[in-house]
C-alpha cells in the first residue's frame, strides 16, 4: 500500500475539492433550510463521473474502488458540502449489486447509479435490534404459487428513502428463524405496495431525511434478490465494509472543514496585541486535531487498499479502526473549531454549530464506538466476549 498517494489521486483531489468549493457550506445550509436535497451539486458530481468511480467501467462507471470514492466524499466535505446519499447509494448498494447481482440488476441499476439519474437508499437497523444484527426480524419467504418474495417487518434510521428510487433491504430468510443468522439483500423499489414510510422528527440538520419503514407482506418478484440466498454474511459485508470507510472519508472531511474555519479566524482574529492564533492555547489543539484527522486517513486509505485488493478480512478490522478514528478526530476537531471561535461559533454566520450534532452520528452510525471496540477486542487481541 503507497503511504503517498498517486498523481491521479491527487488530481482527483484537486477536482473535486474545486467542485466543493463552487457550492460549499452556503449551498448546503440552503438545501436544509429549504427542505430538499442537493440536487444540483449531485448532478455535477455525477457528470464529472465522481458519483460512480467506483463501479465498473462496463456498467456505466469509473472502474476505480473505495479508495477514489472515499476521496471524493471527503473532499466534498472538506468543502463544507459532504453528500450523505454518497455513502449509502454507489458505496453500498453499487458494490452489493457489482460483486453480487445479476447480470440484469447490473444493467439495470449501476449505469444509472453512476450517472446520478437514479439513486438507492439501504435498510438493515431495526427498532428491536440496534447493534445486535442477529436480532433483525425482518422475514422474507417464498410464495408457493408464484415464486414471489414477501417481506415483513421495520426499518428504522434510513437515509434519503424519499428520494431514493428504492431500498436495499436486508432481511432473514425463514429457516433462520431457528437462530442461524442468514441475511439476504432484496431491492425494493419505492412505490411498491406495503412498503411505507414515516418522517423521523432529528435534531440533525441534513439535506437528506430519516425514516421508518414499514414492510407489510411486501410482494416483490423472485429476482429482487440480490446474488445468493446462501452466501449470508459475505454479501452483507461487501456493503458494510465500504460503508465504514465512506463514514470515515465523511467524518475526515467535515474535522478538516471545521477546523479551517478555526485556523483561518485565529490568524485573522485580534483581541490584544496579536492574532489569538499565535496563542500556544488555541494554537495546539488545532495543531492536534490536524494530527488526528491526517491519522485517521492513513487509516481511512489502509482500509480502502485492503478492500479495492479483495481482502475482506483485513479491509474489515481496518475499515472499523478507521470509522472509530475518524469520529473521534472528527469531533475532537468540531469541538474544539467551535470552541475556538468563542461566541462566533455558534452563529449562522459561521456554520460550525450545526456541525456539533452532525458530528457525533460518525460516532454512533453506522456502528457504534463500543462496538468497534468490541470488534478489536475480540477479533484482534483474541479477548473474550461479555456477550
Amino acid at each position: 500500500m503507497p503511504v503517498i498517494e498517486s498523481e491521479e489521486h491527487k488530481a482527483l483531489r484537486a477536482a473535486v475539492s474545486a467542485l466543493g468549493h463552487k457550492y460549499g457550506r452556503e449551498y448546503l445550509t440552503r438545501t436544509v433550510e429549504e427542505g430538499r436535497p442537493a440536487t444540483e451539486l449531485w448532478t455535477e458530481a455525477a457528470k464529472f463521473g465522481y458519483l460512480g468511480v467506483n463501479l465498473p467501467e462496463e456498467y456505466g462507471g469509473g472502474g476505480g474502488g473505495i479508495s477514489e470514492l472515499s476521496i471524493v466524499l471527503e473532499e466534498l466535505g472538506a468543502a463544507g458540502c459532504p453528500l450523505l446519499l454518497m455513502v449509502v447509494s454507489p458505496a453500498i448498494c453499487g458494490t452489493v449489486i457489482a460483486r453480487f447481482g445479476s447480470e440484469e440488476q447490473k444493467r439495470d441499476w449501476l449505469p444509472a447509479l453512476a450517472d446520478g439519474t437514479r439513486t438507492m437508499a439501504f435498510g438493515i437497523t431495526e427498532p428491536d435490534a440496534g447493534s445486535n444484527s442477529h436480532r433483525i426480524t425482518t422475514t422474507a419467504r417464498r410464495d408457493p404459487a408464484t415464486g414471489d418474495w414477501l417481506l415483513t417487518g421495520r426499518k428504522v434510521f434510513v437515509s434519503g428513502v424519499d428520494i431514493a428510487d428504492a431500498t436495499l433491504v436486508v432481511g432473514r430468510t425463514e429457516d433462520t428463524r431457528t437462530g442461524r443468522l442468514k441475511p439476504c439483500l432484496f431491492i425494493v423499489p419505492r412505490d411498491t405496495p406495503g412498503f411505507r414510510r414515516h418522517k423521523i422528527d432529528m435534531e440533525l440538520s441534513a439535506a437528506e431525511k430519516q425514516f421508518e419503514l414499514v414492510l407489510d407482506d411486501v410482494r416483490l418478484p423472485a429476482d429482487s434478490l440480490v446474488g445468493d440466498e446462501d452466501a449470508g454474511l459475505l454479501q452483507l459485508f461487501a456493503g458494510l465494509n465500504p460503508e465504514r470507510i465512506m463514514t470515515a472519508a465523511f467524518a475526515i472531511g467535515m474535522g478538516r472543514f471545521a477546523l479551517s474555519r478555526a485556523v483561518e479566524y485565529a490568524r485573522d482574529r485580534t483581541v490584544w496585541k496579536a492574532p489569538i492564533g499565535s496563542h500556544q492555547a488555541i494554537a495546539h489543539p488545532l495543531a492536534q486535531a490536524h494530527i488526528d484527522l491526517e491519522l485517521a486517513r492513513l487509516m481511512m486509505q489502509k482500509a480502502a487498499h485492503l478492500y479495492d485488493a479483495g481482502d475482506d478480512i483485513g479491509a474489515g478490522e481496518a475499515a472499523n479502526m478507521a470509522k472509530y478514528a475518524a469520529a473521534e478526530a472528527c469531533v475532537k476537531a468540531v469541538d474544539q473549531a467551535v470552541h475556538t471561535l468563542g461566541g462566533n461559533g455558534l452563529t449562522r454566520e459561521f456554520g460550525l454549530a450545526s456541525l456539533i450534532t452532525a458530528a457525533r452520528v460518525s460516532r454512533i452510525a453506522p456502528v457504534s464506538r463500543e462496538m468497534i471496540l468490541n470488534y478489536v477486542s475480540h477479533q484482534t487481541l483474541g479477548l473474550p466476549k461479555s456477550y
